[in-house]
């Protein structure tokens, strides 16, 4: 590394990669720096994925006091190596053990919520790796699933039950430690389920990797007995992006930071039910497809690849794009499933959404990821053997 690092990476177009050369521009506040700066102990058990190829981007030099588990996606839940590469630590130092990933986080969600002083705050992160591939869990749990002929499916359902158990001990210990009345607890998918791996998103069109409602809506709850309202359904618009603002204005934290913010305190709507203060969600904008929802209306972008050059016995000429540019237009509050297209009869409403995906287009960085080097060696443990 040389130390000089951009403003802001381009980091649309997928996560960040074992081999890449960066992570999350460390000009970003995150959510354990301002809880922590509120006084809070902070800890994450569980996946990273943010950037490892620097001491900087590690987890306890952005705002954890404590780290717990791996940096890099798709690792093998029982040797815990990604390509060869271990992946396993402990405060940013690497930690030989043996066990299933998803039972030792729980296993180490317990230690600490035991060891916790209740006098502190406590922000404790578990992102587990579950339910992700590669499909594996400890046989005990596949028995009850029998009955599901295909195997990849039996096996998912395995691995939630497993991580439904794992939030089961943590909530547990929560109640034997006396806290769980003053906790609130939020659980949420990071993107819809991928049909490949087993998954089912029900009605929902799409999939994980898609900019349909089945790749981008997920289930989330929030719980905190007697400050939230049981069994009542929100549905007001909401990105993952408003949690920050969110937690941080509940927890008394600042929200003075570098860079500007992109969420929206969403509490009174979670709470009281009152109207969301988010108005449209920008799903993603990639060089070749791009969706956003303003309002009721949802329009997804694709755009076909530039063609390959042509070959030195072909005519010079200007690069042409296969295929045309096709725009879809759903409208969300009568057609959730999105199976109707709307854009030849709404023209108004594409060109008002285009404009917005313009508007964005203007203020974002260049995409960032890059494939794996040619040759590239994974290192024997990811991160460093610090």
């Amino acid at each position: 590394m040389t130390g000089r690092y951009p403003i802001r990476e381009g980091l649309q177009v997928g996560v960040i990669r074992p081999w890449a050369d960066y992570g999350l521009p460390l000009q970003e506040r995150t959510i354990a720096q301002a809880l922590r700066a509120a006084g809070y102990s902070t800890a994450i058990t569980g996946k990273w994925h943010l950037g490892n190829c620097d001491v900087a981007y590690l987890p306890t030099h952005r705002g954890f006091d404590h780290q717990y588990g791996h940096y890099v996606g798709a690792m093998d839940y029982f040797t815990k190596t990604r390509m060869g590469g271990y992946d396993w630590h402990r405060d940013d130092r690497t930690l030989r053990e043996e066990g299933y990933t998803t039972n030792l986080i729980a296993a180490e969600c317990r230690r600490i919520i035991a060891q916790h002083d209740p006098r502190q705050p406590l922000f404790l992160y578990v992102p587990f790796q579950a339910v992700h591939a590669p499909l594996e869990v400890p046989a005990s749990y596949v028995a009850p699933y029998a009955h599901i002929a295909n195997k990849k499916r039996r096996t998912y359902a395995a691995m939630t039950t497993c991580m439904d158990d794992a939030v089961g001990q943590i909530v547990q210990a929560l109640e034997q430690r006396g806290i769980r009345d003053n906790t609130l607890i939020l659980f949420s998918s990071d993107n819809g389920g991928p049909e490949r791996w087993g998954a089912d998103n029900g009605p929902l069109r799409g999939q994980k990797g898609t900019l349909y409602e089945g790749g981008v809506r997920v289930p989330a709850f929030a719980n905190w007995p007697g400050k939230l309202p049981a069994s009542t359904v929100r549905d007001g618009l909401m990105h993952m992006v408003d949690w920050y603002p969110t937690l941080a204005t509940l927890a008394g934290a600042a929200l003075d930071q570098p860079l500007p913010l992109d969420g929206k305190n969403m509490w009174d709507m979670i709470a009281n039910g009152g109207p969301s203060p988010r108005t449209e969600i920008l799903h993603n904008l990639e060089p070749t497809r791009a969706a956003i929802r303003v309002g009721d209306w949802k329009l997804v972008r694709h755009t076909p690849q530039a063609a390959p050059p042509k070959k030195k016995n072909q005519r010079k000429g200007k690069k042409k794009a296969r295929g045309t540019e096709r725009i879809e237009l759903f409208n969300m509050a009568q057609d959730p499933n999105e199976t109707t297209n709307l854009a030849d009869t709404q023209p108004e409403k594409v060109r008002q959404l285009l404009g917005r995906l313009k508007v964005y287009a203007a203020g974002a960085a260049p995409p960032k990821q890059t494939p794996m080097p040619q040759g590239f060696q994974a290192p024997a443990v990811w991160g460093g053997d610090r």
